[in-house]
């Protein structure tokens, strides 16, 4: 039987492809689930219209990942940490750290998105990495002081 994906199926193909499926798979499997449409003049134009629906929604999704890699870009945040002798560090500054300080200067960030190699143990300027979508990653400025 032939059938047309309507999202990615695993081993199978990818959304708009037309396979052929064995009758009860398509029927008991693909079908029943929404995964696959049977291959019809009709099934082919919703396809199409499913496709730009989620081009639309991934462009609409993409501009606001910018928007907020600009407010990033714009925004450095300062994170102050408690020193001993020769400014020798009592701890660490995580990618936890860093989303705090962004989110107290007012754009939420979530720590697992921020690209942070190795905690920070010294003073000074640092450009942190932070991955938003896998086609936009934004420098983000950490000023690490003294309390």
């Amino acid at each position: 039987m032939k059938v047309i994906l309507r999202q990615d199926v695993e081993k199978i193909g990818k959304l708009g492809e037309t396979i052929n499926a064995k009758d009860g798979y398509a029927r008991n499997y693909l079908i029943p689930r929404g995964l696959a449409l049977e291959a019809t003049d009709k099934s082919l134009k919703i396809i199409e219209q499913e496709k730009q629906n989620l081009i639309k929604k991934i462009d609409r999704e993409k501009k606001e990942i910018e928007s907020l890699a600009q407010k990033i870009k714009n925004t450095s945040c300062t994170i102050s940490v408690e020193v001993g002798l020769d400014d020798k560090f009592f701890g660490v500054v995580t990618n936890q750290d860093i989303a705090k300080a962004y989110e107290q200067e007012g754009v939420v960030v979530d720590k697992r998105l921020i690209d942070l190699k190795d905690p920070i143990r010294e003073l000074g300027v640092f450009y942190v990495p932070i991955k938003l979508h896998p086609e936009v990653t934004v420098e983000a400025k950490v000023w690490i002081v003294k309390t």
